[in-house]
C-alpha cells in the first residue's frame, strides 16, 4: 500500500511520522473519512469543506489549498488500484515540543490512506443492529465542539467500549440535558409515519456527510426531513430507526436498550432509504482514473 505522507507517496513499511507530533501527544488535527464507489471519490469537495471548518475552528492551517489536497486525495487511491474502497485523510498540527503551545508546530502533516473498511458485517445490514444507550455523554460545544471532526475522539472511544461491554457494536450518546446526540461513530435518524427525525447540531451531533445525502434524498421519496430534539422514548417509540455514516451507508436498528423497535426487523422507509443512497453513490463523485 501506498500512503501519502509530506508531499509525497511513500510505501506502507516507510509511512512514518514523529513522536514529537502533537497530533500524537495531544490528539491535535482534524481528520475524514471519505468512500470511494465505482471508480468515484463520494461528495469529496464536501469532506474537504468539513476538513478546511474543522482545521479552521482549531487555529490549524492546511498546508495545502483544497484543489491540491483533492488530487492528492484522488492520486492516492488510483495509486492503490481503488475503486471501491475507503480514505482517512488526516492533518496533523505536526512536530513540536512536550509542551502544549501549538505554535511551536511550524509545518502540519498531511496523511492520506487509502484502502477498505468493513465497519459491520454484511448479515446485520439484512437483520438490523441491536444497541445501547451508554453513560458517556457527547461533549459539550462549551468543550470540544461535536462539529470539529478532530484527532482527539476519546469521547466516542469510551461510548463504543461501554457498547462493546455490553455485548453490542454500537450505542446511542446522549448530551448533557438528555437528549439524543449520536452513536458512537455514527448519526442518528429515527422514523415516524413519513417523517424522519433527527438531531440538530446544536444536541451535539457531527454534521455527517451521508446524513446531508439522507436528507436530501428523503423529499424525493415523498419523506419530511425535520432536525429536532429527541429523547430515548422517541427513540423506543419510533417506527424505524437507522444510522448513517461514511463507514457504516445506512444501517438498521432493531433493539434499543432490549426495546423492541417496530416489527424488529429492518424496515422499507431504511431499506429504501439504503437503496437509493448506493444507487446515488455509484453514478456521482470525483473521478479516480
Amino acid at each position: 500500500m501506498k500512503i501519502y505522507l509530506g508531499g509525497k507517496l511513500v510505501d506502507e513499511s516507510r509511512a512514518r511520522v514523529s513522536v514529537f507530533d502533537h497530533g500524537l501527544l495531544y490528539g491535535d488535527g482534524v481528520f475524514e473519512g471519505i468512500r470511494a464507489y465505482n471508480g468515484r471519490v463520494f461528495k469529496l469537495d464536501e469532506h474537504l469543506d468539513r476538513l478546511y471548518r474543522s482545521a479552521r475552528a482549531i487555529a490549524l492551517t492546511i498546508p495545502m489549498t483544497k484543489a491540491a489536497l483533492s488530487r492528492a486525495v484522488v492520486k492516492t487511491c488510483k495509486a492503490n488500484g481503488v475503486r471501491d474502497g475507503y480514505i482517512r485523510l488526516v492533518v496533523t498540527r505536526g512536530v513540536g515540543t512536550l509542551g502544549l503551545n501549538p505554535f511551536n508546530c511550524k509545518k502540519p502533516q498531511v496523511i492520506i490512506i487509502a484502502g477498505g473498511i468493513q465497519l459491520y458485517p454484511k448479515k446485520l445490514y439484512e437483520t438490523g443492529l441491536s444497541i445501547v444507550t451508554v453513560g458517556t455523554m457527547r461533549n459539550q460545544a462549551e468543550a470540544i465542539n461535536p462539529r470539529i471532526k478532530s484527532l482527539n475522539y476519546l469521547n466516542n472511544v469510551l461510548a463504543k467500549i461501554e457498547a462493546l461491554n455490553a455485548g453490542v457494536m454500537e450505542c446511542i450518546m446522549l448530551n448533557p440535558q438528555g437528549y439524543v446526540a449520536e452513536a458512537s461513530g455514527d448519526n442518528v435518524f429515527a422514523v415516524q409515519g413519513k417523517t424522519l427525525l433527527t438531531p440538530p447540531p446544536w444536541c451535539g451531533s457531527l454534521e455527517g456527510i451521508t446524513r446531508a445525502v439522507v436528507m436530501h434524498l428523503a423529499p424525493e421519496l415523498g419523506f419530511t426531513v425535520r432536525e429536532d430534539v429527541m429523547t430515548r422514548y422517541d427513540i423506543y417509540n419510533a417506527d424505524e430507526v437507522f444510522l448513517t455514516g461514511t463507514a457504516a451507508e445506512i444501517i438498521s436498528v432493531v433493539n434499543v436498550d432490549r426495546r423492541v423497535i417496530g416489527h424488529g426487523r429492518p424496515g422499507a422507509v431504511t431499506k429504501k432509504l439504503a437503496k437509493h443512497f448506493h444507487a446515488f453513490a455509484q453514478r456521482t463523485g470525483t473521478p479516480i482514473a
